[in-house]
């Protein structure tokens, strides 16, 4: 890897910590015996995390039709998020060949940073359905 110092701060900054991983990673975790089956938990745990970050986001619109003209705003602030997710991973793992490049773990690290990623953005997205929750109490 090109920039293991940038990537290790990375790693420390966006994936969760142990306690914080999903109970269901814990326990593939736990049977996982080669880097393919820990890739696939962490495949496994995005998948859940996303999974996730679609209901927050489902439930926030149905609240945000409440607001005049907030849907289209969080539509495009969603979008917008997307984009620089996936602008940010390609940054952090710019090489073309990205399995020569970084090796048999890179689909478990790319997991786990965008993971942390998604479950960051859920967290604003919360933040954002308790603002309108408390808008729509004031009305």
């Amino acid at each position: 890897m090109r920039f293991p110092a940038l990537a290790l701060v990375l790693f420390v900054s966006l994936v969760p910590c142990h306690s914080q991983e999903s109970a269901q990673r814990r326990a593939c975790n736990k049977t996982a015996n080669s880097p393919t089956e820990m890739n696939s938990c962490a495949n496994k745990e995005l998948g859940r995390t996303e999974s996730k970050l679609k209901g927050v986001y489902e439930r926030l619109l149905s609240k945000a039709k409440q607001i005049p003209g907030a849907t289209a705003k969080v539509e495009a602030a969603e979008k917008a998020w997307i984009q620089y997710r996936d602008a940010y991973m390609e940054a952090l793992y710019p090489e073309e060949d990205k399995q020569r490049a970084y090796g048999t773990v890179y689909p478990m690290d790319y997991a786990d940073f965008c993971t942390g990623l998604t479950q960051k953005q859920i967290e604003a997205l919360r933040e954002m359905e308790r603002m309108y929750d408390e808008e729509a109490s004031r009305q």
